[in-house]
Protein backbone atom coordinates (compact mmCIF):
# COMPACT_ATOMS: atom_id res chain seq x y z
CA UNK A 1 0.00 0.00 0.00
CA UNK A 2 1.43 3.21 -0.61
CA UNK A 3 1.67 6.16 1.59
CA UNK A 4 -0.69 8.79 1.61
CA UNK A 5 2.46 11.39 1.32
CA UNK A 6 3.50 9.50 -1.84
CA UNK A 7 -0.14 9.97 -3.12
CA UNK A 8 -0.48 13.79 -2.39
CA UNK A 9 2.60 15.44 -3.83
CA UNK A 10 1.18 18.79 -2.31
CA UNK A 11 1.45 17.04 1.31
CA UNK A 12 5.02 16.07 0.12
CA UNK A 13 5.90 18.95 -1.06
CA UNK A 14 4.63 21.04 2.41
CA UNK A 15 6.35 18.26 4.63
CA UNK A 16 9.55 18.29 2.06
CA UNK A 17 9.98 22.26 2.17
CA UNK A 18 9.74 21.85 5.94
CA UNK A 19 12.24 19.12 6.96
CA UNK A 20 15.12 19.91 4.62
CA UNK A 21 15.58 23.17 5.45
CA UNK A 22 15.57 22.40 8.91
CA UNK A 23 17.74 19.76 8.35
CA UNK A 24 20.72 22.48 6.61
CA UNK A 25 19.49 25.05 9.66
CA UNK A 26 20.78 22.20 12.25
CA UNK A 27 23.87 21.71 10.37
CA UNK A 28 24.21 25.23 10.31
CA UNK A 29 23.46 26.33 13.96
CA UNK A 30 24.21 23.16 16.14
CA UNK A 31 26.49 20.51 14.41
CA UNK A 32 28.36 24.04 13.65
CA UNK A 33 28.39 25.02 16.85
CA UNK A 34 29.00 21.95 19.18
CA UNK A 35 31.39 19.91 17.22
CA UNK A 36 33.12 22.57 14.39
CA UNK A 37 35.01 21.47 11.60
CA UNK A 38 38.63 21.53 11.59
CA UNK A 39 40.77 23.36 8.59
CA UNK A 40 42.80 20.04 8.59
CA UNK A 41 39.17 17.88 8.02
CA UNK A 42 37.87 20.22 5.55
CA UNK A 43 39.40 18.59 2.27
CA UNK A 44 38.20 14.57 3.66
CA UNK A 45 34.86 16.65 4.79
CA UNK A 46 34.12 17.88 0.80
CA UNK A 47 34.69 14.53 -0.68
CA UNK A 48 32.17 13.18 1.72
CA UNK A 49 29.56 15.65 0.96
CA UNK A 50 30.56 15.40 -2.71
CA UNK A 51 29.93 11.71 -2.68
CA UNK A 52 26.62 12.09 -0.71
CA UNK A 53 25.20 14.77 -3.29
CA UNK A 54 26.14 13.07 -6.02
CA UNK A 55 24.61 9.36 -4.89
CA UNK A 56 21.47 12.04 -4.38
CA UNK A 57 21.70 13.13 -7.57
CA UNK A 58 21.65 9.84 -9.44
CA UNK A 59 19.09 8.67 -7.19
CA UNK A 60 16.79 11.34 -8.37
CA UNK A 61 17.52 10.83 -12.01
CA UNK A 62 17.08 7.36 -11.36
CA UNK A 63 13.65 7.68 -10.13
CA UNK A 64 12.78 10.63 -12.40
CA UNK A 65 13.21 7.93 -15.25
CA UNK A 66 10.86 5.48 -13.49
CA UNK A 67 8.25 7.72 -12.84
CA UNK A 68 8.24 9.24 -16.60
CA UNK A 69 8.75 5.40 -17.78
CA UNK A 70 5.34 4.37 -16.11
CA UNK A 71 3.87 7.28 -16.94
CA UNK A 72 4.85 6.88 -20.70
CA UNK A 73 2.96 3.09 -19.91
CA UNK A 74 0.28 4.44 -19.13
CA UNK A 75 -0.48 6.59 -21.83
CA UNK A 76 0.36 4.25 -24.06
CA UNK A 77 -1.95 1.10 -22.45
CA UNK A 78 -4.72 3.77 -22.96
CA UNK A 79 -4.10 4.27 -26.27
CA UNK A 80 -4.13 0.29 -26.90
CA UNK A 81 -7.32 0.28 -24.46
CA UNK A 82 -9.16 2.48 -27.25
CA UNK A 83 -8.21 0.78 -30.45
CA UNK A 84 -9.38 -2.97 -28.65
CA UNK A 85 -12.28 -1.46 -27.71
CA UNK A 86 -13.29 0.79 -30.88
CA UNK A 87 -12.29 -2.72 -33.48
CA UNK A 88 -14.22 -4.23 -31.54
CA UNK A 89 -17.00 -2.32 -31.43
CA UNK A 90 -17.31 -2.60 -35.73
CA UNK A 91 -16.19 -6.36 -35.47
CA UNK A 92 -19.50 -6.67 -33.64
CA UNK A 93 -21.20 -5.95 -36.56
CA UNK A 94 -20.80 -9.84 -37.29
CA UNK A 95 -22.40 -11.07 -34.86
CA UNK A 96 -25.80 -9.92 -36.83
CA UNK A 97 -29.48 -8.84 -35.68
CA UNK A 98 -29.86 -8.01 -31.85
CA UNK A 99 -27.15 -9.61 -30.57
CA UNK A 100 -24.61 -7.41 -32.62
CA UNK A 101 -26.91 -4.28 -31.49
CA UNK A 102 -26.78 -5.49 -27.06
CA UNK A 103 -23.19 -5.76 -27.88
CA UNK A 104 -22.17 -2.66 -29.02
CA UNK A 105 -24.38 -0.78 -26.67
CA UNK A 106 -22.38 -2.71 -23.86
CA UNK A 107 -19.25 -1.58 -25.34
CA UNK A 108 -20.55 1.97 -25.28
CA UNK A 109 -21.24 1.75 -21.76
CA UNK A 110 -17.90 0.07 -21.38
CA UNK A 111 -16.31 2.91 -22.65
CA UNK A 112 -18.03 5.41 -20.48
CA UNK A 113 -16.91 3.22 -17.49
CA UNK A 114 -13.20 3.61 -18.65
CA UNK A 115 -13.19 7.22 -19.13
CA UNK A 116 -14.69 7.27 -15.83
CA UNK A 117 -11.68 5.33 -14.59
CA UNK A 118 -9.14 7.90 -15.98
CA UNK A 119 -10.72 10.87 -14.15
CA UNK A 120 -12.21 9.64 -11.03
CA UNK A 121 -10.12 11.14 -7.50
CA UNK A 122 -12.45 9.36 -5.49
CA UNK A 123 -11.73 5.90 -4.01
CA UNK A 124 -15.05 5.07 -3.47
CA UNK A 125 -16.18 6.07 -6.49
CA UNK A 126 -13.33 4.32 -7.69
CA UNK A 127 -14.57 1.03 -6.32
CA UNK A 128 -18.01 1.49 -7.79
CA UNK A 129 -16.52 1.96 -11.31
CA UNK A 130 -14.46 -1.02 -11.03
CA UNK A 131 -17.36 -3.02 -9.99
CA UNK A 132 -19.24 -1.50 -12.98
CA UNK A 133 -16.46 -2.17 -15.29
CA UNK A 134 -16.60 -6.33 -14.10
CA UNK A 135 -20.14 -6.67 -14.50
CA UNK A 136 -19.81 -4.87 -18.12
CA UNK A 137 -16.83 -7.57 -18.85
CA UNK A 138 -18.77 -10.70 -17.44
CA UNK A 139 -21.74 -9.45 -20.02
CA UNK A 140 -19.78 -8.91 -22.70
CA UNK A 141 -18.23 -11.59 -22.67
CA UNK A 142 -21.53 -13.66 -22.48
CA UNK A 143 -22.59 -12.15 -25.48
CA UNK A 144 -19.76 -13.27 -27.74
CA UNK A 145 -19.06 -16.67 -25.92
CA UNK A 146 -22.85 -17.74 -26.52
CA UNK A 147 -22.97 -16.45 -30.36
CA UNK A 148 -19.24 -17.96 -30.61
CA UNK A 149 -21.23 -21.69 -29.43
CA UNK A 150 -24.17 -21.24 -31.36
CA UNK A 151 -21.90 -20.73 -34.84
CA UNK A 152 -18.39 -21.85 -34.38
CA UNK A 153 -16.76 -20.74 -37.18
CA UNK A 154 -13.68 -18.36 -38.25
CA UNK A 155 -15.86 -15.34 -37.95
CA UNK A 156 -16.78 -15.66 -34.66
CA UNK A 157 -13.15 -16.68 -33.45
CA UNK A 158 -12.37 -13.01 -35.01
CA UNK A 159 -14.86 -11.46 -32.76
CA UNK A 160 -14.10 -13.33 -29.73
CA UNK A 161 -10.25 -12.56 -29.99
CA UNK A 162 -11.29 -8.96 -30.24
CA UNK A 163 -13.62 -9.33 -27.07
CA UNK A 164 -10.43 -10.52 -25.08
CA UNK A 165 -8.24 -8.07 -26.50
CA UNK A 166 -10.80 -5.18 -24.69
CA UNK A 167 -10.49 -7.27 -21.47
CA UNK A 168 -7.07 -8.11 -21.29
CA UNK A 169 -6.13 -4.18 -22.03
CA UNK A 170 -8.17 -3.49 -18.77
CA UNK A 171 -6.09 -5.74 -17.29
CA UNK A 172 -2.86 -4.21 -18.42
CA UNK A 173 -4.01 -0.68 -17.33
CA UNK A 174 -4.98 -1.80 -14.26
CA UNK A 175 -1.84 -3.11 -13.67
CA UNK A 176 0.31 -0.05 -14.91
CA UNK A 177 -1.43 2.07 -12.42
CA UNK A 178 -0.42 0.24 -9.33
CA UNK A 179 2.80 -0.38 -10.45
CA UNK A 180 4.68 2.53 -8.88
CA UNK A 181 7.96 3.43 -7.40
CA UNK A 182 8.81 1.32 -4.36
CA UNK A 183 8.53 2.92 -1.07
CA UNK A 184 12.36 2.02 0.08
CA UNK A 185 13.39 3.76 -2.69
CA UNK A 186 11.43 6.57 -1.83
CA UNK A 187 12.91 6.04 1.79
CA UNK A 188 16.77 5.69 1.21
CA UNK A 189 15.94 9.21 -1.33
CA UNK A 190 14.75 11.21 2.39
CA UNK A 191 17.12 9.67 4.16
CA UNK A 192 19.93 11.01 1.81
CA UNK A 193 18.53 14.08 1.05
CA UNK A 194 17.81 14.89 5.24
CA UNK A 195 21.69 14.00 5.50
CA UNK A 196 22.75 16.31 1.92
CA UNK A 197 20.82 19.49 3.39
CA UNK A 198 22.38 18.65 7.00
CA UNK A 199 26.31 18.21 5.88
CA UNK A 200 25.73 21.08 3.52
CA UNK A 201 24.52 23.51 6.61
CA UNK A 202 27.50 22.00 8.80
CA UNK A 203 30.03 22.86 6.10
CA UNK A 204 28.79 26.56 5.37
CA UNK A 205 30.99 29.31 6.18
CA UNK A 206 30.52 32.95 6.45
CA UNK A 207 26.75 34.20 7.35
CA UNK A 208 25.96 34.76 3.44
CA UNK A 209 26.94 31.10 2.35
CA UNK A 210 25.08 30.20 5.17
CA UNK A 211 21.77 31.40 3.90
CA UNK A 212 22.33 30.87 0.68
CA UNK A 213 22.26 26.93 1.22
CA UNK A 214 19.83 26.93 4.05
CA UNK A 215 17.54 28.14 0.88
CA UNK A 216 18.69 26.80 -2.24
CA UNK A 217 19.40 23.59 -1.79
CA UNK A 218 16.40 22.31 0.14
CA UNK A 219 13.89 23.97 -2.40
CA UNK A 220 15.92 22.30 -5.42
CA UNK A 221 15.43 18.77 -3.44
CA UNK A 222 12.23 19.34 -2.74
CA UNK A 223 11.15 20.65 -5.83
CA UNK A 224 13.02 17.57 -7.34
CA UNK A 225 11.23 15.39 -5.87
CA UNK A 226 7.81 16.75 -5.48
CA UNK A 227 7.97 16.66 -9.72
CA UNK A 228 9.19 12.91 -9.53
CA UNK A 229 5.97 12.31 -6.95
CA UNK A 230 3.43 14.07 -9.32
CA UNK A 231 4.49 12.23 -12.39
CA UNK A 232 4.16 8.91 -10.85
CA UNK A 233 0.92 9.82 -8.80
CA UNK A 234 -1.91 8.90 -11.24
CA UNK A 235 -4.79 10.50 -9.61
CA UNK A 236 -2.93 12.76 -6.84
CA UNK A 237 -0.80 14.79 -9.03
CA UNK A 238 -1.14 17.56 -11.61
CA UNK A 239 0.09 15.55 -14.32
CA UNK A 240 -2.23 13.23 -15.36
CA UNK A 241 -2.96 10.67 -18.14
CA UNK A 242 -5.72 12.18 -19.73
CA UNK A 243 -7.95 9.78 -21.59
CA UNK A 244 -7.83 11.42 -24.83
CA UNK A 245 -8.30 8.59 -27.07
CA UNK A 246 -11.63 6.96 -25.22
CA UNK A 247 -13.04 10.31 -25.33
CA UNK A 248 -12.44 10.85 -29.18
CA UNK A 249 -13.66 7.05 -29.61
CA UNK A 250 -16.99 7.91 -27.38
CA UNK A 251 -17.73 11.04 -29.88
CA UNK A 252 -17.33 8.98 -33.15
CA UNK A 253 -19.47 6.55 -31.71
CA UNK A 254 -23.75 6.90 -32.64
CA UNK A 255 -25.51 8.21 -29.90
CA UNK A 256 -28.05 4.93 -30.08
CA UNK A 257 -25.91 2.38 -31.26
Amino acid sequence: MTPLILQRPALLFIVLIVALPLAAALGANVLHKYFPLAEEARENYKIVQGATLTLLALLIGFTLSMAVSRYDQRKNLEEEEANAIGTEYLRAELLGGEVAAQTQALLARYLQARIHFYVARDASALEQINRDTGELQTQLWASVRDAAKAQPNPVMALVVAGMNDVINTQGYTQAAWINRIPVAAWALMFVIAIFSNLMQGYGAQGQVGRRVLLLVLPITVTLSLTLIADIDSPRGGLIRVAPLNLMSLAQSMPANP
